[in-house]
């Protein structure tokens, strides 16, 4: 079977696109087949692999594989990405209204190439002596350090990834450095089992807890943050009852290549 796809990223965090929507080329018992396409060696390379289906209500729904093959949370730059997807396919023009696997998405397009994704509000925050742990459509604990280059995010980020306090599911991991007005962020992704470029529901849990550690004060902000793979930007509303609202991440999301997969599993 030739499975065509379109290869996308978004600041570096890279995925496989598949419009499904008159094919239905995979499903969730093609683990296999998934893992293969998403390896850097002997498939297409991705740390993940997305599925664009119709949807009777929406402008279509999103399925999102991490690529140890297993169905995955939300991904924030994933999101992106089918949004320009969709976009290429003549589905939308500069915005939609998406349901993935946490909800409801609306996506905007800019004129120059950013994307912006509403993602789900903020409720809980379990904030601790060292660390903070929260949903923002994928589980995250978020730590602060004097300096992330001298961070083995691998090591580190995998210790607390598969520690007994996040069984049996895990958690991704940020290690967060901040100036005055700007996060720089890196994260070890479970499902991925590395350190990514980038991590959107990542780089949105950073810069919550940034706020709550910091200003802590009711109102709408906007905060820019650094990745290895390109700058983001995630604004939000901080209620008087410390919950977070109207949350868009924002950034690039482009185009890699297309192709056709030879399926061979």
């Amino acid at each position: 079977m030739e499975i065509p796809f379109t290869k996308y990223q978004g600041a570096g965090n890279d995925f496989i696109m598949i419009d499904c929507r008159q094919k239905s080329y995979l499903d969730v018992s093609d683990s296999a087949r998934v893992v293969r396409m998403c390896n850097r060696r002997f498939g297409i390379g991705a740390d993940g692999l997305i599925l664009l289906k119709n949807h009777p209500d929406y402008d279509f729904e999103m399925t999102y594989f991490n690529a140890d093959g297993r169905e995955g949370s939300m991904c924030g730059n994933g999101g992106r990405c089918i949004a320009a997807f969709a976009k290429a396919l003549g589905l939308i023009q500069n915005e939609c209204l998406f349901l993935a696997v946490d909800g409801l998405h609306r996506a905007l397009i800019q004129d120059n190439g950013w994307v912006e994704l509403q993602m789900q509000n903020v409720d809980t925050l379990e904030i601790g002596p060292d660390d903070t742990f929260l949903d923002t459509g994928s589980p995250h604990l978020v730590k602060f350090v004097d300096k992330v280059s001298e961070i083995d995010i691998h090591s580190e980020g995998k210790k607390i990834r598969e520690s007994a306090r996040f069984a049996p599911g895990g958690t991704n991991v940020n290690f967060v450095q901040a100036w005055d007005d700007f996060l720089f962020v890196a994260t070890f992704e479970r499902g991925v089992e590395e350190e990514t470029l980038a991590c959107g529901t990542g780089v949105t849990a950073a810069a919550l807890v940034h706020h709550v550690r910091s200003l802590a004060t009711p109102g709408t902000y906007s905060q820019p943050i650094s990745t290895k793979g390109a700058d983001l930007e995630v604004r939000f509303t901080y209620t008087a009852s410390g919950t977070f609202e109207d949350i868009w991440l924002c950034g690039p999301a482009v185009r890699v290549f297309e192709g056709r997969f030879v399926s061979v599993v």
